[in-house]
C-alpha cells in the first residue's frame, strides 16, 4: 500500500472515531435536559419477548425527580451507592471490597458499580460482560459526571431502570405494584422496589417473597443509618457503606 493511501486510511479512521466521540458528547448533552425516550435494554427486551412466547409489554412514564418520593431516592442510595454524593463516578473502595469477596468464591457475586455507572450502562450500552463494554461504561460514566448534575443522574436512573417485565422507571413500577404515584411511595414500598433491583423480572414488590421482605427490612435499616439524601449538596456524607 502506497504511503499516500496509508495516510488517507489513517485520516478516515481518525475522522470516524472523532465523529463517534462528538456524537456521544452531543447525545449526552441532549440527555442532560430531555427525557430519555428509549434505551438499548428496552429494545433487547422487545426483541426477546416474542422468542419467549410473551406479548409485547412496555410500561414507562417519565416524571421529574420532584415527583419521585425521597424515600425511593434514599433507598436506592442506601443500597446501591452510599458514596453517591461524594465520588465522581467510581467508588474504588467498593470495587476493592467486591473483588476481595468474589475472590473468596462466594456463590453470590458482589458488584461494585455506582449509580453513575449503572446509569451510563442503562442509557447508552447493552448488557454484557466484556472489556469493550466495561471500557465504554467507564467513558460514559466520566462523561455524565462531567456534564450532568447529581440530581440529573438520579432522575435518569430512577426513570430508566428495569423494575419488572416490561416495566421501566419509578412511576410505572409504583403504578403497577402499588397503584399509586411514585411521589406517594412509603418507606416500606420504596424499600421493596429497591429489593427487586438485582433481579426485577423474577421479583414482585407487590407480592414480596419472604426473602424480599427480609431484604426490604434490611434496606430500611440502611435508610435510617444514612439519613436523608440531599442531592443539592455535593460532597455530603451519606453514612456507612452498605453491603449489597
Amino acid at each position: 500500500m502506497a504511503l499516500a493511501q496509508k495516510i488517507q486510511m489513517i485520516r478516515l479512521v481518525f475522522r470516524f472515531f472523532l465523529g463517534l466521540w462528538l456524537f456521544s458528547l452531543a447525545l449526552t448533552l441532549l440527555y442532560r435536559w430531555v427525557p430519555i425516550p428509549f434505551t438499548p435494554l428496552m429494545f433487547i427486551r422487545l426483541m426477546e419477548e416474542p422468542q419467549e412466547g410473551q406479548a409485547h409489554r412496555w410500561y414507562r412514564d417519565w416524571v421529574p425527580l420532584e415527583q419521585i418520593s425521597p424515600h425511593l431516592i434514599q433507598a436506592a442510595v442506601a443500597t446501591e451507592d452510599q458514596h453517591f454524593m461524594e465520588h465522581h463516578g467510581f467508588d474504588f473502595e467498593a470495587l476493592q471490597r467486591a473483588y476481595r469477596r468474589n475472590q473468596k468464591g462466594n456463590k453470590r457475586m458482589l458488584g461494585g458499580s455506582t449509580i453513575s455507572q449503572q446509569t451510563a450502562k442503562n442509557i447508552f450500552l447493552w448488557p454484557a460482560r466484556n472489556y469493550l463494554r466495561k471500557g465504554l461504561e467507564a467513558y460514559f460514566t466520566v462523561t455524565i459526571e462531567l456534564l450532568w448534575s447529581k440530581q440529573r443522574i438520579m432522575e435518569v436512573y430512577l426513570n430508566s431502570i428495569e423494575m419488572g417485565s416490561g416495566i421501566y422507571g419509578a412511576e410505572a413500577a409504583s403504578q403497577a405494584y402499588f397503584h399509586k404515584s411514585a411521589a406517594n411511595l412509603s418507606k416500606r414500598q420504596a424499600a421493596l422496589l429497591v429489593a427487586a433491583f438485582p433481579n426485577p423480572r423474577q421479583r414482585n414488590p407487590g407480592q414480596p417473597s419472604p426473602y424480599m421482605r427480609r431484604r426490604a427490612s434490611k434496606i430500611q435499616r440502611l435508610m435510617r443509618q444514612i439519613g436523608p439524601v440531599h442531592l443539592d449538596q455535593p460532597g455530603s456524607s451519606t453514612g456507612p457503606q452498605s453491603s449489597r
